[in-house]
């Protein structure tokens, strides 16, 4: 005879194991909070007037959702590139991110259309003025600093020539 405790932990563990192969068959993610940092996307060189930029390039729809969450550091000229397949209003918020960051949502030619500062662990969200195709995440104050303003064009082999 088992007793009423077992049947109970037996089903439960029959329901999670289901559920999980559900999981994995659907290709649902892990939760968020079993993330780890992305550290080895692929890096293009930009270049903003005078200043050279490392930039991550998180061009799937995985890489930019988790983007720059759980990172603890970047290096002062890293940041993080944005490329989506057509230009579309962007907005972007900071869940599980540690660091504070400026957003540069760029034109398809590299133009910066507008920027936003944004805080750590905030779900508040920051968009785009019109449609974009990337956008650029360093960190905050960046642009600000070195006088980089909306209307000036980042290059890059990936932008478009006007």
């Amino acid at each position: 005879m088992v007793d009423h405790c077992t049947r109970h932990t037996r089903r439960a563990w029959l329901f999670l194991s289901v559920w999980s192969l559900c999981a994995l068959a659907l290709g649902w993610a892990a939760p968020a909070w079993s993330q780890q940092p992305q550290l080895n996307l692929p890096r293009v060189q930009l270049q903003a007037g005078l200043h050279l930029i490392s930039a991550q390039v998180a061009s799937t729809p995985q890489q930019r959702s988790i983007g720059l969450m759980w990172r603890q550091e970047m290096a002062p000229n890293e940041g993080m590139l944005f490329v989506f397949e057509s230009a579309q209003r962007q907005c972007f918020w900071m869940q599980n991110t540690f660091i504070p960051l400026t957003a540069a949502f760029l034109d398809e030619d590299g133009t910066i259309v507008n920027l936003a500062d944004m805080q750590p662990l905030s779900t508040e969200s920051h968009c785009s003025d019109k449609p974009v195709r990337f956008v650029l995440e360093m960190h905050q104050g960046w642009f600000e600093r070195r006088g980089i303003i909306p209307g000036q064009q980042l290059r890059s082999e990936l932008f478009s020539r006007r």
